[in-house]
């Protein structure tokens, strides 16, 4: 085989032959063909709807422990705590009112969202919520859209004087003009711009409002306008297709100042709404997420033309826009897919990944309180983002690299032939499962499999699922490892594809219930298992509807 990867099916056994256990150099690895990507440190990371943020950080007086918790397990596990963006599209809704008691008062309109209010008033404690994470840096989201508030010019400089004194050096790691603006001429809340916006437009505002942004700081905050303390994540755009184009905004000078950190990009796979979605047939597939991201790698190629030391990241994403959809997006098959989605996402070189969440979103990693809508707790997309951090593993102590492992195969019985014509017939795999490698100083340390064929625990959502669940095996060749050589098994696992509560991550629990998020021992998981490698191989069995790695370097 000349290919470093190569994944064959023979029969019902799923086979990997990784020819070498040592990563080659980029350059033989484009050869390949290989997706081979570097995550950043905090890769695994959150967006927080702006109107949100509130709940789930609290405040000075009453800090909300148990999302701290769930950062600090994240953190934990990759060495670094997750980088927080406060943003979406309540950022451009919040206009600054000095006088206002209270963090935030939002009015809901019904006919523009039911899950976010629409007009917005901040006061001064809203940012005290910055200051109860310990070992946190926040991304801060500033109002450019303006929600026809001729009082947002006025918010932007005040807000920029609060917000560089509260986060200070410590706190910040970068600032946001805008979200998605590219939606500014469209949006389904409301245009708040002509339907004629261009891109040049766009630029000139963005510089406007970014260079005002600048004078407060050279004013209140002077210390943070060093290049490693002052910058942008930049355009923030919703998408690939919209009124915008990226591309377009370089060309305009969006990026004139040098200010601009991370390409910041968004993306959902599909809408809550949106006619046939499934969660086999939109989420757990993986062929849909390739072709979504790729989307965006094909847009930064073009980027990066312009800044080639740019990195592109994902500052706000998840599995179906408005909010997600009940019974999809906060199912274990969303966790499923939030682990192919990142970590595809980490092997093409999208740097970092922000997944989005507010109250009550249904898409959400964690319910920080309890509402008329949503009780407070752990939901399953939450296992997801610790499964990707574990397979990560610290990405501050040694270098990590990703691969994208890509199956090929054909339909066959032991001899190649299916039929008995003496043919083999091609058969398409690897559209409901995935796997990757990682490599920590370019050793093969870890990978993952993920059974994305979906097998759902209840029938009708009431009666339990008699049928019996299907399991598959997959073989690695791992033929620089000597027969013999022990792989830890770690699997995250669920009832069920459609389960929503009952999840593990190597027996492991994260509960609110249990001890407010922090991690807890499961006396019910089979945990500890251990595989060999032999005869420059090694096989393991994962159930429809779970993802398992392999740990080459566990102690």
């Amino acid at each position: 085989m000349n290919s470093f990867l190569h994944l064959l099916v023979l029969s019902s056994p799923v086979t990997a032959n990784i020819v070498s256990n040592v990563l080659p150099s980029l350059d033989l690895a484009r050869k390949a063909d290989l997706l081979v990507g570097s995550p950043l440190e905090g890769f695994v990371s959150f967006s927080i709807e702006f109107a949100s943020f509130p709940d789930f950080a609290g405040n000075l007086s009453s800090p909300n422990k148990f999302s701290n918790n769930l950062i600090n397990n994240l953190g934990y596990l990759t060495g670094t705590n997750p980088y927080i963006r406060v943003g979406g599209n309540t950022q451009d809704y919040a206009i600054y009112n000095p006088n206002l008691t209270t963090a935030l008062n939002g009015t809901f309109n019904e006919t523009r969202s039911p899950d976010y209010p629409t007009t917005i008033e901040i006061g001064p404690s809203y940012f005290e919520s910055y200051q109860t994470w310990p070992k946190v840096k926040f991304v801060h989201g500033f109002n450019m859209g303006g929600n026809h508030d001729d009082r947002q010019w006025d918010t932007l400089l005040q807000t920029a004087a609060i917000a560089c004194k509260t986060l200070g050096k410590e706190r910040l790691q970068w600032w946001e003009y805008g979200n998605e603006p590219d939606l500014f001429a469209t949006s389904s809340q409301g245009p708040v711009r002509p339907s004629n916006y261009s891109e040049a437009e766009f630029v000139e505002e963005w510089l406007a409002g970014t260079r005002a942004i600048r004078g407060v700081l050279a004013r209140s905050c002077p210390d943070m306008l060093s290049n490693e303390t002052y910058g942008y994540l930049a355009p923030s755009f919703a998408g690939v297709a919209n009124q915008l184009n990226a591309s377009k905004a370089w060309d305009e000078g969006l990026d004139d100042d040098g200010t601009v950190r991370y390409f910041s990009t968004h993306n959902y796979i599909s809408g809550a709404e949106s006619p046939g979605v499934t969660l086999q047939g939109t989420l757990m597939n993986h062929t849909r997420t390739r072709l979504s991201v790729d989307a965006h790698v094909s847009e930064f190629s073009l980027i990066h033309n312009h800044s080639p030391g740019l990195v592109q990241i994902m500052g706000e994403t998840n599995s179906l826009y408005n909010q997600g959809k009940p019974g999809l997006s906060n199912s274990f098959g969303a966790a499923l897919w939030g682990v192919d989605f990142n970590l595809y996402c980490a092997s093409v070189g999208i740097g970092r990944v922000h997944m989005h969440m507010g109250t009550n979103y249904r898409y959400a990693s964690w319910q920080p309180v309890t509402t008329d809508l949503a009780v407070v707790g752990t939901k399953a997309p939450y296992y997801g983002n610790v499964a990707v951090a574990a397979f990560l593993g610290n990405l501050n102590i040694q270098p990590v690299r990703v691969a994208h492992l890509d199956f090929t195969s054909s339909s066959a019985d032991s001899n190649g032939d299916e039929d008995g014509d003496g043919d083999v017939e091609e058969m398409e795999i690897g559209v409901q499962e995935s796997a990757y490698a990682a490599y920590v100083d370019d050793v093969l340390a870890r990978i993952i499999v993920i059974n994305m064929h979906a097998y759902n625990y209840t029938v009708d959502d009431t009666t339990i699922n008699p049928e019996q669940r299907p399991v598959r095996n997959y073989t690695f060749g791992v033929g620089g490892f000597a027969d013999g050589t022990e792989a830890t098994v770690r699997r995250l696992s669920a009832n069920g594809s459609d389960a929503v509560t009952g999840i593990s991550w190597d027996g492991i629990s994260y509960d609110y219930e249990l001890d407010l998020g922090k991690p807890v021992r499961l006396c019910n998981v089979t945990t500890g298992e251990k595989l060999l490698v032999k005869d420059g191989a090694v096989e393991v069995a994962v159930p429809d509807s779970q993802a398992v790695v392999l740990d080459f370097r566990a102690v």
